[in-house]
Order: C-alpha cells, then structure tokens, then sequence
C-alpha cells in the first residue's frame, strides 16, 4: 500500500466527500428541506464520517486510527439507513437513492479494508508530528 501523507488521499474519504455533497444536493429540494429532522442528521452523519476519516488520520496512533474508522464505518450505516427514509418519504427518487447508497456501500467497503490492512500490519505505531512522520517498532 502506497504511503499516505494526507487524508485528502484516502479514497474513502473521498468517496463520502461525493456522497455529503449528494445529500446535501438532495436535502436541499422541498419537501426535503422541510423535514428539519432528517435533514440535519442525514447532513450530520455524512460530516461525520468525512470528519472522523480526517480525525484519526492524524491522531497519534495506530489504534486512534482504528477506533476512528470504525466510527466513521458506524456513520456510513446511519446514513444508509436514512437514505431509505427519503426514499419512503418520496424525498428522493430511486434512481437517486440507488446511486447514493451505492457510494455509500463502496465507501463502507473501503474503510472496512482499510481496517483490515491496518490491523494486519500492528507490528507499527505511526506518530504524526506536524509534517514529520515517524514509525516506531515493537
């Protein structure tokens, strides 16, 4: 696996950077819009998988990095799960719902295998300090 210096590079981080964008062009449509509920917290856990990507990309850890994404993992669910919502409620089309979900899955994979290659390779503990990165072995 090439070595990441950014969590802009982590392809899933950008795969839930489309997905945001998409839920926030879909909230944006009456009557979507007027359901306050659903649209802040389907536009929150969007954010919220994109932030804890970012977050534990450069917490201090390894292990940080592990727990974050499987935060982020738990978030990608939630926002499947209101994606069916809109589609019940007929705030989005089923074109529309296949496609963000689809986007939603794949970024799920992602970070499942990202999970996976992290744990397999324990052996070392990445520190971030600023621009320099060091790799400490057990």
């Amino acid at each position: 696996m090439p070595t990441i210096s950014r969590f802009e590079e982590i392809e899933s981080w950008q795969l839930v950077r489309e997905l945001t964008n998409l839920v926030y062009a879909f909230s944006r449509r009456e009557p979507f819009s007027r359901d306050f509920g659903l649209k802040d917290q389907i536009c929150r856990a969007s954010v919220s998988v994109m932030s804890n990507i970012a977050e534990g990309f450069e917490s201090q850890t390894q292990a940080q990095f592990i727990r974050y994404l499987g935060i982020a993992k738990a978030s990608v669910a939630e926002v499947r799960s209101q994606l069916y919502v809109a589609l019940d409620q007929n705030y989005i089309s089923k074109e529309e719902f296949q496609t963000a979900f689809d986007i939603a899955y794949k970024t799920l994979r992602k970070i499942v295998s990202f999970i996976a290659y992290l744990q397999a390779h324990s052996y070392a503990r990445r520190v971030s300090d600023g621009q320099v990165e060091y790799h400490i072995e057990h």
